[in-house]
């Protein structure tokens, strides 16, 4: 009796044991939640305002210069972020129309400039929460710049290809699966070209600092070799 009594004493405290195990969270398996992971190719659309308050003519800066105006353009570009990591790194190359000008008349003669487009090509790394992505990017920029002369009617203009640098950051944030919306703000130097050498020898250089404040919007194609799940 004793024996059988002993027997059902264990069973009762081994079944116990099991019942409060059940009652536990299972921590053998770790969590598995979906995350956006911002790797991928992407094509996208941009546009925005542009200003200019600095030129060298010359060699003499001038400070006061009032070119300003609209453009837009697309981007293209990849990024890369390692599964577990926030940190996204990346390439990217952009290009735009502008209509970035300023003009003055005087003596019945309108003197134009106008920067009739620019891009870039350049790095770009940040930090990703989830869908939203903070970044800094730089590299090389370009402008293709036009001055014109009108009077009466007539119109003499030329148009000069300025090579440089630019740098700026902005912040992206991912919707709607593969979409994506972002706001940036570049600066870019544009280093001088020559121009009127044609017309007295040796022409005037001209070169310029160039704000852009833009928006746009981004699509990104899947990139089969990266996951889309994050371990916590």
């Amino acid at each position: 009796m004793r024996i059988k009594l002993a027997l059902l004493a264990l069973i009762a405290s081994v079944s116990g044991v099991k019942a409060a195990d059940a009652l536990l969270p299972a921590t053998s398996a770790p969590l598995v939640s979906p995350a956006y992971n911002w790797t991928g190719f992407y094509l996208g659309a941009m546009g925005g305002y542009g200003w200019s308050d600095r030129i060298i003519v010359a060699g003499t800066a001038i400070t006061n210069a009032d070119i300003k105006g609209v453009f837009g353009g697309g981007t293209t570009g990849f990024n890369y972020q390692a599964t577990g990591s926030m940190f996204v790194v990346g390439v990217e190359a952009d290009a735009a129309w502008s209509n970035i000008e300023h003009s003055e008349t005087f003596l019945g003669v309108t003197a134009q400039e106008r920067i009739e487009s620019f891009g870039s090509v350049t790095g770009r790394a940040g930090i990703a929460v989830s869908s939203a992505f903070l970044y800094g990017k730089g590299g090389y920029a370009w402008a293709e710049n036009q001055i014109s002369l009108t009077a009466r009617g007539l119109t003499l203009s030329e148009s000069q290809f300025h090579s440089g640098w630019t740098i700026g950051g902005g912040a992206e944030f991912g919707f709607a699966g593969p979409w994506s919306a972002k706001a940036e703000y570049m600066f870019a130097r544009y280093n001088s070209a020559t121009y009127l050498a044609a017309l007295a020898t040796p022409g005037v250089t001209l070169a310029a600092d160039v704000h852009t404040i833009k928006a746009g919007v981004n699509y990104r194609f899947e990139w089969a070799g990266q996951p889309v799940t994050a371990r916590y």
